[in-house]
């Protein structure tokens, strides 16, 4: 069977989103073009480690480049997506790896998700090296996610995908442990329940 790669050069939109309540939610990334559109699942430390490396990926061009580079130092307010997933929401696959680049001839970023694989092997080095030759097999590795976005769409992008991030449950001032609407057992109070 061949390998599937939804690709989106360039997308309509592209976003993180959640559903389901505080404590409960399942992440999504969601791509959308000319009527298509591709929902992936994937947790909520994988969207924040996307959202903050591609921070720090386009700050690092906006310095090699001296500023010549197309990319904001802020997302543009043009750019700015707080409307929710589209629906229905249908998962493509859930993601296991991510990758991202930057293209300086076409000043775009690339941003790579690839369905998560359960693969079996005698060693860890057995493991590695089945993991290397399925991610790098073009004609039958798993199915792929691949968006290129501009500047601007990775600016706007990395900004929702924190603010996803960050609408979760508020956290206890002691302990720093999420609090849940019926509270929690707080281990700075000795077990006692404190209110939310």
């Amino acid at each position: 069977m061949s390998r599937q790669v939804f690709l989106y050069d360039p997308p309509d939109r592209f976003v993180a989103g959640t559903v389901g309540l505080p404590g409960r939610r399942t992440f999504f990334l969601q791509a959308t073009a000319g009527g298509r559109v591709t929902s992936v699942a994937l947790e909520k430390t994988q969207v924040a480690a996307l959202a903050e490396r591609m921070d720090e990926l386009l700050d690092e061009v906006v310095r090699r480049t001296g500023g010549s580079a197309l990319v904001p130092a802020v997302p543009p307010v043009e750019n700015s997506d707080t409307a929710p997933l589209e629906t229905p929401i249908e998962e493509e696959f859930r993601v296991g790896t991510m990758a991202l680049a930057w293209d300086g001839e076409e000043q775009r970023m690339i941003v790579e998700a690839q369905a998560l694989v359960e693969l079996e092997a005698d060693s860890e080095e057995d493991l590695a090296e089945a993991e290397e030759r399925l991610l790098q097999d073009e004609e039958n590795g798993p199915p792929m996610l691949r968006v290129r976005l501009t500047g601007a769409q990775a600016r706007a992008f990395a900004k929702r995908a924190l603010d996803v991030v960050n609408a979760g449950r508020p956290p206890c001032p002691l302990c720093s442990l999420p609090l849940d609407p019926e509270g929690h057992v707080c281990p700075r109070q000795n077990g006692y329940r404190r209110g939310a």
